[in-house]
């Protein structure tokens, strides 16, 4: 006999997307979800905030949303990055505040996408020098995707690593998009 509340005997994990794909938010749910998402991850699960995690880079920062995609159609955002312009040197570009929603952490392909779209993008965008401060729990994941550590450093209470992406690995372009591995 099957039972009511687990039929198959265990609960069933939610289906994930089968293409993951980056690009800039410009849609108003995009930007949205952007926020949202990073307020889920940083404030409520981390803890690194009270409330919210925006600051003044938010003004002049490019949101980009990794989306997963179900029969063709986007079935959300389920990560988050951004970029911006260093104030002092302009082909200087700083990423931040990368983040994948909960169910889509296992799915290598989301940071992979948002790496590459953030880089490539600010690249495209004159980038000479691309920086991004990584929590030291995740330094490794970033060496593997071509950053290399310049420096460590401590911000909001934790250790984290400034790092430097080699811009030769990261082609001037826009949209990544890459195939999940099955759920």
């Amino acid at each position: 006999m099957l039972d009511r509340v687990y039929p198959w005997g265990k609960p069933v994990r939610a289906q994930t997307a089968q293409r993951i794909y980056a690009e800039v938010a410009t849609e108003p749910w995009q930007i949205e979800a952007y926020f949202r998402l990073r307020r889920e991850i940083f404030a409520a699960e981390q803890g690194l905030f009270a409330g919210t995690d925006r600051d003044a880079f938010d003004a002049h920062a490019s949101p980009i949303v990794a989306q997963g995609e179900i029969a063709g159609m986007p079935d959300g955002v389920v990560g988050v990055v951004r970029i911006y312009r260093a104030a002092e040197q302009a082909d200087t570009w700083f990423g931040g505040r990368l983040g994948v929603s909960r169910a889509y952490r296992r799915v290598g392909a989301v940071g992979t996408a948002l790496i590459t779209e953030a880089v490539s993008t600010a690249h495209h965008l004159g980038c000479r020098c691309f920086l991004a401060t990584v929590q030291e729990a995740n330094a490794r994941y970033f060496e593997h995707h071509h950053f290399r550590k310049l420096e460590a450093i401590e911000l909001l209470g934790r250790p984290h690593f400034l790092m430097e992406a080699d811009l030769g690995r990261y082609p001037a372009r826009l949209s990544s998009s890459f195939r999940a591995r099955a759920s």
